[in-house]
């Protein structure tokens, strides 16, 4: 089984939301962008959400989120896993990333969406508790995952649950 290293986060300052993945799947990783297959519905999502244009660049759809305040992460620093779904991760295998730090430096995120329920779980069984209860603030909430993997719903019912994102960014 292949050992992968995940991305740095897309972030600026000043963000108040962050998103997270569990880790990312073989195309994005052969691209070396978040949310690179062509069948995810991240960035059809996100550009329901914000109104961004479809013929953006990959660099030009991170910029969009920087300026709303979102940032995107991955809860693994990297893992072993086949192929690209997150059952398939081998569990001895983990490193989760260092969120004390990451919250320290970006002090104005208050919410932390889960972009499915693998990123949810292993944040809270093993980054959550390296935190020591620092970041009380912070407001946690699981997402339907966009990977294509969740065909439980359709991109019109995943954009209406994602909804809470955009609101989330005005409070």
């Amino acid at each position: 089984m292949p050992n992968l290293d995940g991305f740095a986060p897309i972030v600026a300052k000043k963000a108040k939301i962050l998103i997270l993945g569990t880790m990312p799947g073989v195309a994005s990783l052969e691209k070396q962008q978040y949310y690179g297959h062509p069948r995810n519905a991240f960035w059809s999502v996100m550009k329901a959400l914000l109104a961004m244009g479809s013929e953006l660049c990959y660099e030009e759809r991170k910029q969009v989120l920087t300026n709303n305040g979102i940032a995107v992460w991955d809860v693994l620093e990297s893992c072993a896993r086949a192929g690209s779904l997150d059952a398939n991760i081998d569990m001895q295998s983990i490193r989760i990333n260092r969120f004390e730090e990451f919250f320290t430096e970006n002090n104005s995120i208050k919410h932390v969406f889960f972009n499915g329920a693998m990123a949810e779980k292993l944040y809270r069984t093993y980054g959550l508790p390296t935190l020591s209860g620092k970041f009380p603030y912070l407001h946690y909430q699981r997402l339907p995952s966009t990977s294509p993997a969740n065909a439980s719903l359709n991109l019109a019912q995943k954009i209406e649950a994602w909804q809470i994102v955009t609101r989330s960014m005005v409070k």
